[in-house]
């Protein structure tokens, strides 16, 4: 029987400010990366989201970002492997104090943003964070982009590892994910969203925004939850792959 886990980026308010629906969305998820205070969250709205997700028998993951509160961390920065190595540690480190505190387990590290997609390409900088994972905690699961150095670095640590596709985004040709910043980026129809992401855990194969049919290897499926239609799209999702026969559950 085909499985899979269902992600979605968590705890990334702060202070008064709001972001995500996070209590709504413990509902159809399998799998909650918890951000840790650099790109997004704080202390308090850490350990609020970790206790949402071991109420809601959700796994929890960390979600460790760059240090870019203003640019929300999606602002590509020069960063040594040495200081990705330290900024890892420290943000895995104070997530899985709360997590123990909670009296849940830390499942998995998933990189966020500039850093995610940085260390996609760059494998210095995968290495610098397969090795600040594994030197933590060797029993995580080190969550990457399909394909990436990120994933290659993982298992060549001897990491557990996990590719990750994306319901709302597009692929270029390389296996990456269309920039942001171009044309195209985004999936804006979730009848199509919830056709990719159908194809990619059937099929192990996705049509780039190119047309051009790629492998792909989907062990996780991230789903973003704070659009206008985010929940509604969980849902849709969660019934699509059930309805197919497809197993949702976290690694």
């Amino acid at each position: 029987m085909l499985s899979v886990d269902l992600n979605c980026d968590m705890g990334e308010s702060f202070g008064r400010y709001a972001l995500g629906n996070d209590a709504e969305m413990m509902e159809y998820i399998t799998s909650a990366n918890i951000a840790c205070g650099f790109h997004a969250g704080d202390p308090s709205v850490m350990r609020c989201t970790v206790r949402m997700a071991v109420q809601s028998g959700v796994s929890i993951g960390a979600h460790p970002g760059l240090p870019d509160l203003a640019g929300f961390g999606r602002r590509p920065m020069e960063v040594s492997a040495e200081e990705v190595y330290d900024m890892v540690t420290y943000q895995v480190g104070a997530l899985q104090a709360f997590v123990k505190q909670e009296g849940g387990t830390l499942k998995h590290v998933k990189a966020h943003g500039a850093l995610y997609n940085m260390a996609a390409a760059d494998r210095r900088l995968a290495d610098a964070i397969a090795r600040a994972v594994h030197e933590t905690d060797s029993s995580l699961i080190l969550y990457g982009l399909a394909g990436s150095a990120l994933i290659a670095a993982g298992r060549a640590m001897g990491l557990r590892t996990a590719s990750e596709v994306f319901a709302d985004r597009t692929y270029r040709d390389d296996g990456t994910l269309t920039p942001r910043n171009m044309p195209g980026s985004l999936i804006a129809d979730p009848d199509r969203a919830v056709d990719q992401v159908l194809q990619m855990v059937r099929e192990g194969a996705v049509s780039a925004a190119s047309g051009r049919i790629i492998p792909i290897e989907a062990d996780t499926v991230c789903i973003h939850g704070d659009g206008e239609h985010a929940l509604s799209f969980a849902g849709s999702l969660r019934c699509a792959l059930e309805r197919e026969g497809i197993r949702v559950s976290a690694l």
